[in-house]
């Protein structure tokens, strides 16, 4: 009688071998791993900007015998000053202003483009795409001096327009890959019982597709409204009346009228990072918010 024959085990691959060594690290081990790299990160967030907040409580003499130290004494002058001045909340208003429209007009179209690539099959659509994309890989300061010439044969030199819609066609690219990808995961299922329900194709858009895309539509919200908050070099372009300058280039301007005021040039900086910090704050809600309904819904 023959022995009976053994099946031979798969041994596990080498990835799986390493995956089960980590897995099996001690947990004390990886929190103070994780905590060592979250306080690094933060340090190199931090530090430069509380550097900046305590420089805007000094003055020149002791930003250069003591740049590191605390004030003494402090001098909340430079933070009263700027306050007190009219050009400071002029380009808060321009920055907020732009900001919020090219928002608008970049998700507004890019939501109706998304829809359209993501729900309907037609010749050339995935040509059509590829040529969004290639957006992405086209630099904006190579731009700059063609759209000059473009912007000024338009008359938009010295107009919010000429910086709102380039703004909004350079974000168009990467706004419409994020949506058009949420837009497919959606069910076609679900939109053919709202058309059976007598839903129109664009009351499914509004109606439907919308609400449920509010987490995706947060992130490309809050991508288009940092980077034309961000945006220095186009406004600077453009605007050649004070009137019309945005916090960057107004930080730019205020370092070359104070350059033997440094002290003053970082309290400009610091009242210039409130508003960018206070929109993340109220982003982050709304965001969370939007993924927690997204989650419920599916």
């Amino acid at each position: 009688m023959s022995a009976p024959t053994r099946t031979a085990r798969p041994r596990p691959q080498r990835a799986d071998r390493v995956a089960g060594r980590v897995s099996r690290l001690p947990g004390p081990a990886r929190s103070l791993s994780l905590h060592t790299v979250s306080i690094i990160v933060g340090l190199i967030i931090v530090v430069p900007i509380a550097f900046a907040l305590l420089g805007g409580f000094k003055d020149n003499r002791q930003l250069s015998n003591d740049p590191f130290g605390l004030p003494s004494p402090w001098i909340p002058e430079n933070y009263l000053e700027i306050l007190g001045s009219g050009s400071f909340w002029r380009q808060l208003f321009n920055s907020t202003l732009i900001a919020l429209a090219t928002a608008v007009i970049v998700v507004g179209v890019a939501a109706l483009a998304s829809f359209v690539f993501a729900r309907y099959a037609f010749r050339g659509r995935e040509l059509l795409f590829l040529f969004f994309t290639i957006g992405l890989m086209f630099p904006f300061a190579v731009a700059i001096l063609p759209l000059f010439i473009l912007l000024r044969t338009m008359g938009l030199l010295d107009n919010p327009l000429g910086v709102i819609l380039p703004q909004a066609a350079f974000g168009l690219p990467v706004t419409i890959i994020i949506l058009r990808s949420f837009f497919r995961a959606i069910p076609g299922e679900l939109e053919e019982s709202a058309i059976l329900d007598g839903c129109t194709p664009f009351g499914f858009f509004w109606r439907i597709l919308l609400p449920m895309a509010r987490p995706a539509i947060a992130t490309v919200s809050v991508l288009a409204i940092v980077a034309s908050w961000n945006n220095f070099m186009l406004p600077l372009v453009v605007f050649n009346d004070p009137n019309w300058w945005t916090i960057p280039v107004g930080v730019q301007e205020f370092q070359g009228q104070y350059a033997d005021d440094s002290a003053k040039v970082l309290a400009y900086v610091v009242l210039a990072m409130v508003p960018a910090l206070a929109f993340y704050s109220i982003a982050e809600r709304q965001l969370i918010g939007g993924l927690t309904a997204g989650a419920t819904k599916g």
